[in-house]
């Protein structure tokens, strides 16, 4: 008889993965705004740290909408990470839409709609709007189910206080079911929106701190609320413009949103839109909050695109636009001519440039020190140091590849610590750009070539190289 096989269970757990700037959190400065050696994930870079914290600044104190950002530097010298920083420093409000130049040619859309799209979602508007709330501590809750199911609706009665008032509510079907969800019980303080009924809990009552109940370090104390129980608050709601024109656009309403059907958004409905939030503006119920737009690769833009970033950035609604790219005298796309990174004159003149430079041997030293935190991977000091020399001598994404599979190596010799051994094993299995480089140019005559070996000269083996 055939054996039965059980099913196999697994324990579900949280899916954490690294990515290559998961150790980003801010831009690594103090309070005025001048870089900290290592902070915050961030090493070296000082000078393009120090004037992305100006630009922080200015972002915060609302007077840079309209303005653009080049971050230029070669690859691997921390372009993304400052991007990555700004975004982290700035805070859950502003909005910060991140996009890849090769992005707007792949979307099912016009090339000018796709960059729309892209600078709405990365413009805020903060709506402010009154609202009569019920706000105190409850100080009990009565539900009174009937006896046999279905034959009644459940009622009850809830009991609120301030410190100078008491009042009993009663409690309708909707009503119950809310607090029965939120689990609310005595000794909590709630607030009840009148006009939705969505009730919040704002936290425990500190005179019920000493209660001998289960409570979780999660657990907030707040004072019993003073005054009246009935009061009119001020609610705020943070939405991006794309957010409003999608539910203003689609027949479906905001679940467009999570469908990701937006398509292309008509020009009435934005002007609509505009029209509306302006009004909005000089009645004081809401304030528009310019994000950052940044756009990787920005080389990969076509001239049309470029000419479209030209006429949005004078936009009185306009993000702040950041743009990095690591070309040097490269053909604008879609034209025969060439310019400094790849991106024409009367663009490049709007920019504000920070650059970058190569890191020093110490500064590759201390990334690969906060990856080897990151990635949770052990490491002697002589492998530590390997590593580095690895990382000078080819480039700093190399070095940082060559962590995880090192550890991988040390896994399956039953090794504690990533030791030199497991450093050379990885370094002769992978090749870098200078050693695949010389490879194919000793094998060329045995690969597919679109060009003959004569054909690339010496400065040409050179240039692919240094790449």
């Amino acid at each position: 008889m055939a054996e039965l096989k059980l099913s196999e269970s697994r324990d579900l757990t949280r899916i954490e993965r690294i990515g290559a700037h998961s150790h980003i959190r801010g831009l690594g400065l103090d309070a005025a705004l001048e870089p900290r050696d290592v902070s915050e994930g961030m090493v070296g870079q000082v000078a393009a740290r120090k004037a992305a914290g100006v630009i922080l600044h200015m972002i915060k104190e609302g007077k840079i909408a309209g303005r653009a950002v080049l971050i230029a530097g070669q690859p691997g010298t921390g372009k993304t990470a400052i991007a990555m920083g700004l975004a982290k420093s700035l805070g859950q409000e502003t909005p910060f839409a991140m996009i890849s130049g090769s992005e707007i040619f792949s979307l099912e859309m016009s090339k000018t709609e796709a960059l729309m799209q892209s600078f709405r979602k990365a413009i805020g508007v903060r709506i402010k709007e009154e609202t009569e709330v019920i706000e105190g501590e409850v100080v009990e809750v009565q539900i009174d189910r009937p006896a046999t199911s279905g034959a009644a609706a459940k009622t009850g009665k809830l009991t609120l206080k301030t410190t100078e008032m008491e009042t009993v509510y009663d409690l309708g079907g909707k009503m119950i079911e809310a607090l029965g969800k939120e689990k609310v019980q005595s000794g909590d303080v709630i607030a009840i929106d009148k006009v939705s009924g969505k009730i919040t809990k704002l936290g425990r009552s500190f005179s019920r701190s000493r209660d001998y109940d289960a409570m979780g370090p999660q657990t907030k104390f707040v004072q019993c609320p003073d005054g009246e129980l009935q009061k009119r608050k001020e609610v705020v709601h943070c939405v991006t413009l794309h957010e409003i024109d999608v539910i203003n656009s689609r027949t479906q309403g905001f679940l467009a949103l999570f469908t990701g059907d937006t398509g292309e958004i008509r020009a009435e409905v934005r002007e609509q839109i505009d029209t509306k939030v302006a009004e909005w503006r000089e009645e004081g119920k809401a304030e528009i909050v310019p994000g950052v737009l940044f756009i990787d690769e920005v080389h990969m833009l076509d001239v049309e695109c470029f000419s479209f970033l030209n006429r949005a950035l004078e936009n009185e609604m306009a993000p702040i636009l950041v743009v990095a790219t690591n070309r040097g005298i490269t053909r604008i796309r879609g034209t025969n001519y060439k310019a400094a990174h790849g991106i024409p004159v009367d663009l490049l003149d709007r920019l504000l440039i920070i650059s970058t430079r190569p890191y020093t041997k110490d500064e590759i030293r201390k990334i690969l020190d906060i990856r080897c935190q990151e990635e949770d991977v052990e490491m002697n000091e002589d492998a530590k140091q390997l590593l580095t020399r690895v990382g000078e001598g080819t480039s700093l994404r190399y070095a940082i590849h060559l962590i995880t599979s090192a550890s991988l190596a040390s896994q399956k010799r039953k090794g504690k610590l990533v030791e030199v051994q497991d450093i050379e094993r990885v370094y002769r299995l992978f090749l870098d750009v200078q050693r695949s480089t010389q490879y194919l140019m000793e094998y060329q005559s045995q690969y597919i070539n679109e060009v003959s070996a004569e054909d690339v000269d010496e400065g040409d083996a050179n240039a692919m190289v240094s790449e």
